[in-house]
């Protein structure tokens, strides 16, 4: 069952004060997405992924094409069943992490000693010191907020979560947490469509990526589907002190000794032999993909 349809969704923007022209943000964009599966939104800056997510969110309204959450035209389905975390979240300063979210689940009209023991519940999920919990956010670093944030979209217990750029602000241990709690939801059979920019989270994370570029689909699929692999090369990756192998190889010194690019299977042995006569070590063979950013920048 298809979660999220996208059919022919379309955005144009006016700019300019007197002489207004208009700017496409979204072309004819289609695609879907699948119940339980961690789906990644790509794209440069510009690239229309925000104004899509807005959209979805009716925080604007397309110029043209439709779109479908969990069975229901977006101008339909109930945010009851919708967890959000918008690029930038800004929230009101004098609360305290512990009463903001207490406050999103009286919105969402849960009763009291509920509210109390879901926001505990979640700011313990999103890694934030108990310390903090009766801290003013305007007292937050950027990285928390994004805690706080990530807390807010959950609070209601959703069906499917849009997330824009969960891990800006966060420090290596945060994100891997962060990491860890979207690797969760899908685990309890929920739906995570994320934007970002940090492709190795991307990688880790996703079941399915799309590609946006200037509005328009550039590539979307599974992320093995999407990696090219480059005329089924090798590469071999050895730690000597020298090497002799054919010219026809590629030969590239590292700081962990010599990275050694093999034309086929079949050369491996050939690698191998030459590997031997300086008693070198062998630290691994692996194919020759085609990365996710490698993928992205082409």
């Amino acid at each position: 069952m298809s979660i999220v349809e996208i059919d022919q969704l379309t955005k144009d923007y006016e700019i300019g004060f007197w002489r207004k022209r208009k700017v496409r943000g979204l072309d004819a964009l289609s695609l879907a997405v699948e119940q339980g599966e961690i789906f990644g939104f790509l794209g440069a800056n510009g690239a229309g992924k925000t104004t899509t997510l807005k959209v979805l969110m009716r925080l604007t309204f397309p110029t043209s094409g439709k779109a479908r959450i969990l069975g229901e035209d977006i101008d339909k389905v109930s945010m009851h069943r919708i967890g959000y975390l918008p690029e930038n979240p800004y929230f009101y300063d004098y609360l305290t992490a512990r009463e903001f979210l207490e406050y999103c689940a009286e919105l969402f009209g849960q009763p009291k000693q509920a509210r109390k023991r879901n926001a505990e519940d979640l700011l313990s999920r999103v890694r934030l010191d108990e310390k903090r919990w009766d801290t003013q956010l305007r007292k937050f670093s950027k990285g928390m907020l994004q805690r706080v944030g990530l807390a807010q979209a959950l609070i209601n217990d959703p069906e499917i979560v849009f997330l824009d750029e969960p891990m800006s602000g966060l420090d290596p241990v945060g994100r891997r947490e962060v990491r860890d709690l979207i690797a969760s939801l899908r685990e309890s059979g929920k739906t995570v469509f994320m934007c970002s920019h940090i492709l190795s989270d991307i990688e880790v994370l996703c079941d399915r990526v799309a590609i946006l570029k200037k509005g328009k689909l550039a590539h979307m699929g599974r992320l093995n589907d999407l990696r090219q692999q480059q005329n089924q090369e090798n590469l071999v990756e050895i730690i000597v002190t020298q090497t002799d192998v054919p010219e026809t190889f590629v030969v590239t010194e590292t700081p962990g000794g010599v990275r050694i690019q093999a034309p086929g299977e079949s050369d491996v042995d050939v690698v191998l032999t030459a590997l031997r006569k300086v008693n070198g070590k062998l630290v691994s063979v692996q194919p020759l993909r085609q990365s996710l950013e490698e993928l992205f920048v082409d």
